[in-house]
């Protein structure tokens, strides 16, 4: 069996992330549904989410609707973000503090951290395509958020598009946009969805719900994850999807 909560467990928030696990876990079990002891991390993201014994996993809305739609989804995460409602979340476009780019503008150097990625790739080009732009050329695939970042202060790229989510937790644990500039931010889209294969996402919830409730204030404060929400299937229906970069990127 495996459980995995891969999509903002650092360092810095593994045990916020053990403790929300045990909580969870042994509701799970009180409900009679059987669950593994500890989080995996040792599985990568994108092949737990293929796996057939998925007790609990989290994906990003973008491979969820592209790849794996067959997952049950359980709920969102609501980490209150502001003008966003509960359980979704945005991305914010990202430049140097010492030069500011927009986003609507050509010729911009791109970081993104993978074409899997809503936050870091599909939010930026549905935000220029709404606005009749062409896309950004994929200048420079970093393989994460924090990567895009260094990038762009080590003057490799000069626009990144990074979900408000891991800005707040790179705050908390130390980091934040340092020497960095916030420009517009993209629409709002559901979460990082807790998923699973079991057929019934109804007693998971309970048990997500129940095991936030139990948390430590210091180990909500470093998830940033205050409650659980169910966006509508219509609010996934209504997510752009816009094409990869090109294979070379």
């Amino acid at each position: 069996m495996l459980a995995s909560l891969p999509m903002y467990d650092r360092p810095g928030n593994a045990a916020a992330h053990d403790a929300l696990w045990s909580a969870i876990r042994d509701g799970l079990r009180a409900r009679g549904i059987a669950a593994p002891d500890r989080l995996d991390r040792t599985v990568p993201h994108r092949e737990g989410w293929r796996r057939a014994d998925l007790v609990l996993g989290q994906v990003c809305v973008r491979p969820l609707l592209r790849e794996h739609r067959d997952l049950v989804r359980i709920g969102c995460l609501d980490h209150g973000l502001p003008d966003t409602p509960a359980g979704f979340y945005r991305s914010v476009f990202v430049s140097r503090a010492d030069d500011p780019r927009d986003p609507a503008a050509e010729g911009l150097r791109f970081a993104y951290n993978s074409p899997c990625s809503h936050s870091g790739w599909g939010a930026a080009q549905a935000w220029r395509a709404a606005r009749g732009l062409p896309p950004l050329p994929a200048t420079l695939r970093t393989g994460g958020h924090l990567a895009s970042l260094a990038a762009l202060r080590e003057g490799r790229a000069d626009l990144a598009c990074v979900d408000l989510v891991t800005l707040a937790i790179d705050a908390r644990l130390g980091g934040g946009p340092r020497a960095l500039h916030l420009g517009p931010r993209t629409a709002p889209v559901p979460g990082q969805t807790l998923v699973t294969r079991h057929p019934d996402p109804a007693p998971f919830r309970e048990a997500v719900r129940d095991a936030l409730a139990a948390l430590s204030g210091a180990h909500r404060r470093a998830l940033g994850g205050r409650a659980l929400a169910v966006p509508p299937d219509a609010a996934y229906a209504a997510v752009p999807l816009p094409a990869d970069p090109p294979a070379a990127a």
